[in-house]
């Protein structure tokens, strides 16, 4: 009984020492042999540095999955082969959601969804396969003539031209992918490093498949 009174007698004055709750503090790490920091509570994480190579590789290929969208949309008016359907949907569903999460990064980043001309500097029309239209293409993008031509087949001929036209195309996005991380600091965004590895082994899976389709050996 006394140990309990005791208790009693000691729980308000020990609740009383309880400290407030104190304010949040957010420890930054040193260097090796460096003490850590005390921040403020304030203190936000920050995305890191765009690389305006992520950004240009970013850009240009919104506008590259946009011409594949393009294509695959001229499939149901332009030929009965299933296969082709079949395979066009899932090119179409892939490369539409991949331009979504594309123009998504941008947007966080503050950076705009489209390119232009200022946006690629020692740009010319010669070297980017520019046409008289002054339309840009990225690599492996299908010119206005060969679009032209698409749109005019029907049947076996629409199919053979859309299957060499599409391999031509990724073939160009694996082409981006390469130039990317040939660049010295690009590449280095985790969101962005994933999605890209994703983007090129998913391409190159396509790939595959159309030269299947057509005969070709891989």
């Amino acid at each position: 009984m006394a140990a309990v009174a005791l208790a009693c007698l000691l729980s308000p004055s020990v609740s009383a020492q309880s400290p407030e709750p104190a304010t949040p503090v957010v420890v930054q790490p040193g260097a090796p042999g460096q003490p850590t920091k005390s921040l403020p509570s304030t203190t936000r994480a920050k995305l890191p540095p765009n690389s305006a190579k992520d950004v240009e590789f970013m850009q240009g290929m919104i506008m590259h999955h946009a011409q594949a969208v393009e294509m695959t949309a001229l499939i149901d008016s332009h030929t009965q082969n299933k296969e082709l359907r079949t395979l066009g949907a899932r090119i179409s569903r892939s490369q539409s959601d991949e331009i979504d999460f594309m123009k998504r990064w941008l947007t966080v980043r503050g950076e705009s969804t489209s390119m232009t001309m200022a946006d690629m500097p020692g740009m010319d029309m010669a070297s980017h396969g520019m046409h008289s239209g002054h339309t840009m293409l990225m690599p492996g993008m299908l010119t206005e003539k060969q679009m032209a031509a698409l749109r005019k087949a029907k049947g076996k001929e629409f199919d053979q031209l859309f299957l060499e036209g599409m391999i031509q195309h990724h073939n160009g996005a694996l082409t981006m992918v390469k130039d990317l991380f040939d660049t010295a600091g690009a590449g280095q965004d985790a969101e962005l490093f994933n999605f890209v590895t994703d983007v090129d082994s998913g391409q190159r899976a396509e790939i595959k498949i159309m030269q299947t389709m057509l005969g070709q050996k891989p």
